[in-house]
């Protein structure tokens, strides 16, 4: 079958499409025709051995698929030829891939394969940011840095889904757009964010902050809180890591929350059918509209490198897919 490969820790450009191996699924694993995968930023860091996670070279890169099963083991309760989103977080990038059946999730007729693979990574790390570590309330409101990207589309989604009051964050006008699009309530730019925010929240600031970019704009983000409220940590797209200067915690008692959506269940206690309740959560809000996703673009296998390129130089809005 064909598949990318990282070949050598030398980043997007390095990522090699040839042919490989069919994958062999072991007891107890599902074997999954791919007829999408996700891109992330992970994919990036983990092209460069930068992620915490560091497989034997060669390997083939891909957290998120959808696709149709090939092939389950007795009890898990799929079969041959079921719709499915899956996380099998390597080897997506390829025409079959093998999971545990743990993650892999039911498809319903109505989302395509192209929205299922866009699922996995972006919206069950939002779940659980929002959900499980910011303890979103409704009527809340919630800024995003980042917004149109993956996460920064999946957070709005969510966040309006429960009924809040979203506010993005965005570098240029194109991206505002995207944006709007996902559904946010109003879109201001990150030069000077921090008192188009205090101008629509009447000065009293939001009561979350999702930030998956970091760098220099997250001091303005602990400004931008309100009483009580929370900085939710996912990432650092902008490369930067900030520091935070604890007495700013006291001063308006906020909360800055790490959110490890991995590391929580696949860590101490680790409980995998954790990601199961949480696509059971998602898929009522799929099948009433509610989610959908925003596909940035779709490439072939042969243009990993180019997918890969675009999240590193954060030129990427949306969701960028690979059909092998």
């Amino acid at each position: 079958m064909r598949a990318a490969q990282v070949t050598r820790l030398d980043g997007p450009d390095a990522v090699e499409v040839g042919d490989v191996p069919n994958p062999e699924p072991a007891a107890g694993e599902v074997l999954i025709d791919v007829a999408a995968a996700g891109v992330t930023f992970p994919d990036v860091l983990i092209s460069r051995g930068e992620y915490q996670i560091k497989p034997p070279l060669p390997f083939v890169p891909g957290s998120e698929v959808a696709g149709v099963v090939q092939s389950a083991p007795a009890g898990s309760g799929l079969e041959a030829g079921d719709r499915v989103a899956a996380f099998p977080f390597l080897g997506g990038f390829a025409e079959q891939v093998v999971c545990d059946p743990s993650l892999v999730f039911p498809l319903p007729d109505s989302v395509s394969f192209e929205q299922g693979a866009a699922l996995p990574m972006n919206y069950l790390t939002c779940h659980f940011a929002l959900r499980v570590r910011g303890r979103l309330a409704e009527g809340e409101k919630v800024l995003v840095h980042g917004a149109a990207g993956g996460i920064g589309t999946a957070a709005i989604q969510l966040a309006k889904a429960w009924g809040a009051t979203v506010y993005a964050v965005v570098s240029d006008s194109a991206k505002a757009d995207v944006a709007r699009s996902a559904g946010a309530d109003d879109v201001v730019l990150a030069d000077g964010f921090r008192e188009a925010v205090a101008d629509l929240t009447s000065g009293r600031g939001v009561d979350i902050v999702v930030d998956p970019v970091g760098g220099d704009r997250f001091t303005d983000s602990l400004r931008s809180l309100a009483a009580l409220g929370r900085l939710l940590v996912i990432g650092f797209t902008a490369g930067a890591i900030p520091e935070v200067k604890v007495n700013r915690l006291l001063l308006n008692n906020i909360d800055v929350v790490g959110v490890g959506w991995g590391a929580f269940w696949t860590g101490g206690g680790a409980d995998p059918s954790f990601v199961r309740r949480q696509w059971d959560e998602l898929v009522p809000l799929l099948e009433a509209g509610k989610l959908d996703p925003v596909i940035g673009s779709v490439r072939s296998l042969d243009e990993m490198s180019v997918a890969l390129r675009d999240i590193d130089e954060r030129r990427a809005t949306g969701k960028i897919l690979l059909t092998p």
